[in-house]
């Protein structure tokens, strides 16, 4: 009863992106035979690009790894679409979340429901990430499964394992906003704060080019050389337990 009343409070917030997500993978795939055929017609001097600073270096890697159909998907999906548009349906599925946005009635109904206030959290924190599970991997195994249409193929392994690196990075996102939300009734400040902060850091890293979250939530490492970024995907994870530990306790202490 509890993780289905969580999933009532959410479930427009995962439907509604999760059909803009299978929709999207179509226009994207059938994208390609166009962008292959145009990327034959570029002649590009790749050490004048690297010479160039950030943005000619991000050049190169998106003409280099979209020459290939396994690039291109890495690029145009996971690297960019799902990367942003994860994250924002993370940061949305953890905000508001629990009693924030109740008040009145709302509030001393749910409070009067034979459950703890932990156990609340946890069915809301496990529900909302779930959804966004669901939001990487459909999509994303989607790919595999259309990509024939097309004459290209699409390693199912490849599909999960970068699902992977994106729901433990965007676990993080969801778990700050979660955290957040505890703390504000309402549900646009974790939005917007939660928001805020993954901006500044996307930014942050690509013009310094740094290792951070966005390039671990992309999965480059295993894209360019086969390697799993454990060590990104641990610390992500420790920081998302971190969080939601945090909000109950946050939560435990509230006067309703």
């Amino acid at each position: 009863m509890v993780s289905y009343k969580s999933w009532l409070d959410t479930r427009w917030r995962f439907v509604i992106p999760l059909v803009v997500l299978v929709i999207n993978i179509w226009g994207l795939l059938l994208e390609y035979p166009h962008i292959a055929n145009l990327l034959r017609t570029v002649n590009i001097r790749p050490d004048a690009l690297a010479e160039s600073g950030t943005l000619g270096r991000q050049i190169l890697e998106s003409v280099s790894a979209e020459r290939t159909y396994r690039g291109y998907v890495w690029y145009q999906w996971f690297r960019e679409n799902l990367s942003q548009l994860g994250t924002l349906c993370a940061i949305l599925l953890g905000s508001g979340s629990l009693l924030a946005g109740s008040s009145g009635a709302g509030t001393l109904f749910t409070l009067s429901l034979p459950a703890s206030r932990n156990r609340w959290l946890m069915a809301r924190a496990s529900v909302g990430l779930l959804q966004s599970l669901a939001l990487i991997v459909v999509p994303s195994l989607e790919i595999a499964v259309i990509s024939p249409t097309i004459g290209q193929h699409y390693a199912v392994a490849d599909a999960l394992i970068h699902s992977l690196c994106l729901f433990v990075v965007c676990g993080t996102f969801f778990s700050l906003a979660f955290l957040l939300s505890t703390e504000f009734t309402d549900i646009w400040r974790p939005l917007l704060i939660t928001g805020g902060i993954a901006i500044v850091l996307s930014l942050v890293e690509s013009r310094y080019e740094l290792n951070g979250f966005f390039r671990v939530m992309s999965g480059s490492s295993y894209f360019f050389a086969g390697s799993i970024p454990w060590i990104g995907l641990l610390v992500s994870a420790s920081l998302s337990l971190a969080m939601l530990w945090g909000a109950s306790v946050n939560i435990a202490r509230k006067d309703f």
